[in-house]
């Protein structure tokens, strides 16, 4: 049952920022929403009402930032008319934006893809500075990755750190992901992705189907920028379509090969993603080792299959 204190919250920051009186509202589910996501409707106006708890405050502030930016270079989306905080909730007010989610989609997938593909080229040509997922320097556009243990938030530093967790007592062996001999050759590529000079841009960090809306007019909307991350383009990109292959959530095949047609990325793109996926499968690993063991058995099935495609794309050489 949803809880009518939070629909007249979703009402009252709405109506509070248009000036109107609430016609109608309902509620967005599904979709793999994390937030509270309202529409409010007034005699003259129709808003998205986005609501967290007060620490997704500054992803809102990086949420804007990445929209007007992206709009900028020509990507279709909503525009944020106000962000805020109220009581003990963050909010974001957007303009509304009538379609059909990517997923609930008539049309062809692999066009919405093949169009992503293009919007993502121009993604990437955003000036940022800096590596990682917090916004602190949004007149600048700069990014930071908080250090913590064993890291120091630097894009060398997340690489060293990987390497020196590949020992003879490494438990990624003691799990049967990797065996020592693999380890030692993982070392070695590793170590030469260190000496790698790349390019860093922004990245939406979810690109698909389901942070798409189709008009009617076949447009691609592009939403919920909440996951983005300055990184290695065109990589950082293609290793979470990677990911989401990986795990049988999509896109299959047909769609995968149309995101790169519209980008138009190179096969040697390709294999430095699929080595950037592997790094980020340990590391992944390692923090549940660390912080999260439920999650153990799911993330090591999925650094398995990373290192079968490493092992797979060395085969072939």
């Amino acid at each position: 049952m949803i809880n009518d204190t939070v629909v007249q919250r979703a009402e009252r920051i709405a109506c509070d920022f248009l000036k109107e009186r609430a016609k109608t509202s309902y509620q967005i589910i599904d979709k793999g929403i994390v937030n509270q996501v309202w529409v409010v409707e007034t005699l003259s106006c129709k808003v998205v009402v986005r609501m967290n708890d007060i620490g997704t405050y500054s992803s809102y502030v990086k949420e804007r930032w990445c929209i007007e930016q992206s709009a900028a270079v020509g990507i279709p989306g909503p525009e944020v008319l106000s962000i805020g905080i109220t009581d003990d909730a963050a909010y974001m007010i957007q303009t509304f934006v009538d379609g059909d989610n990517g997923l609930d989609s008539s049309g062809p997938k692999s066009s919405i893809w093949r169009q992503l593909g293009e919007y993502a080229k121009r993604i990437h040509s955003i000036q940022v500075k800096g590596y990682g997922e917090n916004l602190i320097d949004p007149v600048h556009g700069e990014f930071q990755s908080p250090p913590h243990a064993g890291l120091d938030g630097s894009w060398l530093g997340y690489v060293q750190y990987n390497i020196n967790s590949l020992t003879e007592l490494d438990p990624l062996i003691g799990l049967g992901v990797i065996s020592p001999m693999e380890s030692q050759r993982v070392r070695k590529l590793f170590e030469h992705m260190k000496q790698r000079t790349y390019r860093f841009g922004l990245i939406h960090g979810d690109i698909s189907l389901k942070n798409t809306i189709v008009t009617q007019a076949g447009q691609v909307i592009l939403i919920d920028w909440g996951c983005a991350v300055v990184s290695t383009v065109p990589h950082g990109e293609i290793t979470y379509l990677m990911q989401r292959y990986i795990q049988s959530e999509g896109p299959n095949n047909e769609e995968f090969k149309a995101y790169i047609d519209g980008y138009g990325i190179s096969e040697k793109d390709l294999d430095d993603s699929r080595h950037i996926l592997l790094l980020s499968a340990f590391d992944k690993l390692r923090w549940a080792i660390d912080r999260s063991p439920d999650l153990i058995e799911p993330y090591a099935a999925y650094a398995k299959k990373a290192v079968k495609m490493f092992v797979d794309q060395q085969r072939l050489r």
